[in-house]
């Protein structure tokens, strides 16, 4: 048995198979681990794309669209690897991608997952691309951020972060290396995120059962980004407003969370306001519907942590709000 599956997860998504997937199978070492495509349920040709161009991959057919989460936990329980990696559809693979990785879990039994340097996909030059960078954070009040991206500004890579930090909040999905034994016991994604920082909430409960999560940056991948849902698309708004409130909700202790989210919901009016004077109406509605359903869905969550994660890491301590938008801090 291998000790690694990688594993893509495709819906309907024939051309990014056909442009992604052979770096992913020629530049993945075949001793080292298995290449998988988990199909959640396509209705295009992706099926027999995947039978006739690849037949090299393995194929877990799912029935239907169960999104981003249930998706991969299925397919994370048809297999018997050691480690996995979850690997977006739209990410194309150098040579010696994942060896990198594998060894430093090796060496590392305290390291739960890991992720590479994700950059983006496209350019010329070697940009951080906005899903990972080089690690990611949340600052004090819950805003997600990355060394090499703090909201739209994205760096290049000048090898500024080739450091092994001692660790960072959350690795991203779009390319995430985890030991299946933790992912399980961890509960694996929450379903009820379907996308978006499903891996954030992750990456937080493997931190909570006592694991690291680590930047790799001798590894490297090229991420394009928002090819399932592009930046500005309503339903992206909504995912991403609503599931960060489910977040902090679930993986805060209570006082904590319910003072934070307070805090949170005056920020969010903000952005809300934002919206209306800019005429963004698709995203102004995506914000109330976010605050909505999370009223509806915190009930599911009732046990919470006694310990504060975010107290923990001074990389949290940040107003990265106040820091980006009033005293001009671009970069990490």
């Amino acid at each position: 048995m291998k000790p690694i599956a990688v594993i893509i997860l495709n819906w309907n998504g024939t051309s990014l198979l056909r442009r992604y997937l052979p770096s992913v199978v020629a530049n993945t070492s075949a001793d080292l681990a298995d290449v998988i495509v988990a199909d959640n349920g396509s209705s295009d040709e992706s099926l027999a794309v995947l039978r006739d161009e690849f037949p090299s991959v393995r194929v877990i057919a799912l029935d239907r669209n169960y999104g981003f989460a249930e998706g991969y936990n299925r397919a994370i329980a048809q297999v018997e690897h050691s480690m996995v990696v979850l690997l977006n559809s739209d990410v194309r693979t150098p040579e010696r991608w994942l060896e990198p990785l594998a060894q430093y879990m090796d060496e590392h039994p305290e390291v739960g997952a890991v992720q590479p340097k994700l950059l983006h996909d496209g350019e010329e030059r070697d940009v951080y691309e906005y899903a990972g960078a080089a690690g990611g954070y949340l600052d004090c009040h819950g805003y997600p951020y990355c060394r090499g991206r703090i909201f739209e500004c994205l760096e290049d890579d000048n090898g500024q972060y080739d450091n092994i930090h001692p660790s960072i909040l959350w690795g991203s999905g779009a390319c995430l290396l985890v030991r299946t034994e933790l992912y399980n016991k961890a509960g694996g994604l929450d379903a009820d995120f379907f996308a978006h920082m499903e891996e954030i909430d992750l990456c937080w409960r493997i931190h909570l059962q006592g694991s690291d999560i680590r930047l790799v940056p001798e590894s490297r991948v090229y991420h394009l980004g928002g090819a399932s849902l592009p930046q500005g698309n309503p339903r992206k708004t909504y995912l991403n407003f609503r599931n960060n409130l489910l977040l902090l909700h679930k993986n805060l202790p209570a006082r904590e969370g319910k003072r934070l989210l307070l805090v949170r919901r005056l920020y969010d009016t903000l952005a809300f306001g934002m919206a209306i004077a800019k005429w963004h109406w698709g995203d102004a509605g995506a914000i109330l519907r976010a605050h909505r359903d999370f009223r509806r869905m915190r009930g599911n969550y009732t046990e919470h942590p006694t310990r504060n994660l975010l107290q923990e890491l001074p990389e949290c301590h940040c107003n990265i709000v106040l820091d980006y938008y009033l005293r001009g801090r671009k970069v990490f």
